[in-house]
């Protein structure tokens, strides 16, 4: 089957991560609430589109991309220490928030909206990891299309004002990608 270019394509799937020889399930979107993307975008990893949109409604799948054609291996050039002062809040530091395995909304000097991981809090420095926190995995993804058909001009327009950084889409007011109410896999959770 050949797929047309601008497909709405939904997915029920199970994601597992296999680093040094361990298979660990790190996300899943079932049927009741499955992962959304529109073909031909750029939504989602071009390896992942690859195997998915050819497939049609009803099939299943079962791949693995490897850690290089996913979101590579770890940089240590990308773990840096930030003085401890930026994370204060009314001259207090925001313990609430800024806690080790917090992933925090940043941004950089010149404007581009990132989010890192704490990996450690010291006396005067908070240590970010920028690595993706799938960097150096490779990615399992078993599941199932719900759906896959022809995208309306609504899911078009809607795509293209989430691409263009006006939001997730998912309404919560919120979004650098950490709305606790769903994954953001085209903003910023995994970004298959």
């Amino acid at each position: 089957m050949e797929t047309t270019t601008n497909n709405y394509i939904a997915v029920a799937y199970k994601l597992y991560t296999t680093e040094n020889g361990k298979k660990k399930l790190q996300e899943e979107a079932p049927a009741s609430a499955p992962f959304q993307f529109i073909s031909g975008l750029g939504m989602v990893l071009d390896n992942f589109e690859a195997q998915i949109a050819p497939l049609k409604a009803g099939d299943t799948f079962d791949f693995v991309i490897p850690s290089e054609n996913a979101y590579g291996e770890r940089n240590e050039e990308h773990v840096v220490s930030l003085a401890k002062d930026i994370f204060c809040i009314d001259g207090k530091f925001d313990d609430e928030h800024v806690t080790v395995g917090a992933i925090l909304p940043l941004m950089t000097a010149e404007g581009q909206h990132v989010s890192g991981k704490v990996a450690e809090i010291g006396a005067d420095t908070v240590v970010i990891d920028l690595n993706h926190p799938f960097a150096g995995c490779d990615l399992n993804f078993t599941g199932k299309v719900l759906e896959s058909r022809p995208a309306t001009n609504e899911e078009l327009a809607e795509a293209a004002r989430l691409l263009s950084g006006e939001g997730c889409g998912c309404g919560c007011d919120h979004c650098g990608g950490d709305c606790d109410e769903h994954d953001h896999h085209g903003c910023g959770g995994c970004c298959h």
